[in-house]
């Protein structure tokens, strides 16, 4: 079990240390605690980058590639500054060495900044100094990446780099004739089909501002109003602080991006808050670990992995995020249904009206801050590109903070978020980065359609089996990269296996999108889970099944929309869709009566199965199975009102 860090709190009470526990959990909180002209300094690059992005975003990108350097090369310096060689090594101090490293990052990206025209000249015919900066940064990438995630996805890429160079010698399906070392580090490191690809690209562009959007948010005190609010819409129902707990960590999810981060920020306050109302404290930890990892999937911003879906397909992003809001709403809609079902087996109330904030007084004083995130919405349809998007809504958020004196972006405000918008974009830069080789490595030997022929001709053409193979390598892929990592290696490796199957590429990527996602999840890793014990002191593990209970529907619904495209408007037609989504909301419905084991009363073991059945033919598409479904609520819903009402009497 894990250790939940604790701190001396008032009155001598023990209180969780948030910081300790998101260091436990996210890596990317292990950076050192500087102070002095090191602290300056870093405040002073992180700012630097963030304004290069705005000022980009604003008036002009420059040419990928070199958009993509000077991206690369700010978020090189800033790892080797703020991040350790080890977690045991000082946290206070940045020693000579990581400065070298630091000044090295920043040449060997630069390089190719200063050397551009060069480079476009002799493409192919790589100088020996070309040769040697391509080397180091594939190197200073690897550690650099190592520092800021973890050691599996430098590992993983480096065994991708061998492959390209021992191809000869791996079994007969996956043989290539071999490349020297001159021809791998040039194709990973001075075009654009390895490091510099579409993921850095898109890193460098949309994710970046989109992460600066939020940042600047979360400064005019944006999580607290979603808090505030979500209290008022929902604090009084039944179960009402659980309900908060989904609403909220939602909300903040599709802003943020991050599992981990967004339970520990909503959830020092929805999971205590959840437990004093009675909800056990594993349940409560779960409840907000499957409503801050839904967060990735639930348009207008998602996760960084959506940006790249759309480049990947090659269509507006406003495409995949309305592709994305029916399967989200079900993911969500699930998890309100079972948390209600829980509260009301349990009998648990919402709290008193007198203790939640007054919905209009809220509006009146903070609903402005509400209007940048219209605004990204009607960007996104009007046609402005993400980038653009996200450039405008920074700006609005800025003048609109100024409309109460507690949200104004003051000075120290907005240079805290910059800094913090470049923080926060660190980890992501260096998965995308570091990802680019392994999608260098498909390009320059075809392992790409290797392995989708692999994973076809294993499960024998069978679609089913097909899906079945590819959730497990995205979950178990899941339980070492970042999602964005994550997507980006399953989509390059794993989604042609569909798309040789017919599955329409809109639904194929979303499949791999929500099961990277779902290893979050998923014991044994399950780190948004953890966190989630951590903050309500429950067993880990137990909660990491409950929370794959919660989010079943998430596991379920992908194959559903596999099945059934129309769910993720591929050959959309209205009739068809508004039958799709009611019947696949009713399956939702009878899948939460299964789990949680309640509806109008306890469900016998019989009926929570025939709950499933009925679930699970309303979730596959076909009038037959529709009928099947709604037969079997129809009839657990006479029988469960007669019991009830004998019950009464009785």
């Amino acid at each position: 079990m894990a250790e939940v860090p604790e701190k001396d709190g008032v009155n001598g009470q023990n209180e969780i240390d948030l910081d300790a526990l998101r260091r436990q959990f996210d890596t990317e909180a292990r950076y050192r605690k500087l102070s002095g002209f090191p602290a300056i300094l870093v405040t002073s690059l992180a700012v630097c980058m963030s304004l290069f992005h705005l000022y980009t975003s604003g008036f002009g990108l420059m040419q990928a590639i070199i958009q993509a350097a000077v991206h690369l090369a700010f978020v090189l310096v800033l790892v080797f500054l703020l991040y350790p060689f080890s977690p045991k090594f000082s946290k206070t101090e940045i020693p000579w060495y990581d400065y070298l490293l630091a000044a090295l990052g920043a040449f060997v990206t630069l390089y190719l900044v200063f050397e551009f025209d060069a480079l476009i000249t002799r493409a192919g015919l790589p100088t020996t100094m070309d040769l040697i900066v391509a080397f180091l940064g594939v190197a200073i990438l690897l550690e650099a990446t190592r520092r800021v995630t973890s050691p599996i996805l430098p590992v993983i890429a480096i065994f991708f780099l061998l492959y390209c160079y021992y191809g000869r010698y791996f079994p007969a399906l996956f043989q290539h004739r071999g490349f020297n070392i001159n021809r791998i580090v040039n194709h990973m490191y001075l075009g654009t089909e390895g490091i510099f690809g579409i993921p850095l690209g898109v890193s460098a562009t949309f994710v970046f501002m989109f992460i600066l959007f939020g940042s600047v948010l979360e400064q005019t005190g944006m999580g607290k109003f979603i808090i505030d609010l979500a209290m008022a819409l929902a604090g009084w129902a039944t179960g009402g602080p659980a309900k908060v707990a989904v609403l909220s960590s939602g909300l903040m999810g599709s802003i943020s991006g991050s599992s981990v981060a967004n339970v520990c920020t909503t959830g020092m306050f929805t999971i205590p808050l959840m437990k004093s109302v009675g909800y056990k404290a594993h349940f409560a930890g779960a409840v907000e670990a499957v409503a801050s990892t839904g967060g990735q999937i639930m348009p207008p911003v998602m996760g960084a992995a959506a940006f790249i879906m759309a480049q990947f397909m090659g269509v507006p992003y406003i495409q995949v995020a309305l592709a994305a809001i029916v399967p989200a709403l079900l993911y969500y809609f699930a998890v309100i249904v079972q948390v209600h079902f829980e509260a009301t087996r349990l009998g648990l109330r919402g709290l008193p009206r007198d203790q939640l904030p007054p919905l209009l007084r809220l509006l009146r004083q903070k609903g402005h801050l509400l209007i940048p995130l219209v605004g990204i919405v009607y960007f996104l349809i009007g046609g402005y590109t993400p980038l653009k998007a996200a450039y405008n809504g920074i700006i609005i958020t800025f003048v609109v903070s100024w409309l109460n004196k507690e949200t104004r972006l003051t000075l120290p405000r907005l240079i805290a978020a910059l800094e913090s918008g470049a923080r926060s974009a660190l980890g992501v830069a260096c998965a995308c980065a570091t990802v680019g080789i392994i999608v260098g490595t498909a390009t320059l030997t075809g392992l790409g359609l290797r392995i989708a022929s692999a994973i076809v001709t294993l499960a024998g053409g069978n679609l089913l089996l097909t899906l079945l193979l590819t959730m497990v390598a995205c979950i178990l892929l899941g339980a070492g990269l970042p999602t964005t990592a994550n997507f980006i290696v399953t989509s390059t490796m794993a989604a042609p296996a569909l798309f040789q199957l017919g599955v329409p590429p809109m639904a194929a990527y979303m499949f791999v999108l929500y099961f990277g996602i779902a290893a979050d999840l998923s014991p044994p890793v399950a780190l948004a889970a953890y966190a989630g014990a951590g903050i309500a002191g429950a067993e880990p593990m137990k909660t990491g099944v409950t929370a794959v209970k919660l989010a079943l529907a998430g596991f379920i619904v992908p194959f559903i929309y596999v099945f059934n495209p129309i769910l993720v408007l591929v050959d959309y037609s209205f009739v068809p869709f508004a039958l799709a989504v009611g019947t696949a909301m009713l399956g939702v419905v009878l899948l939460g009566m299964s789990t949680v084991g309640y509806f109008r009363g306890v469900l016998s073991l019989w009926k929570r199965a025939l709950a499933l059945a009925g679930a699970l033919f309303l979730l596959i598409p076909g009038w037959q199975s529709d009928l099947f479904g709604i037969a079997v609520l129809v009839l657990l819903y006479i029988l469960q009102s007669f019991s009830s009402r004998k019950a009464a009497l009785g």
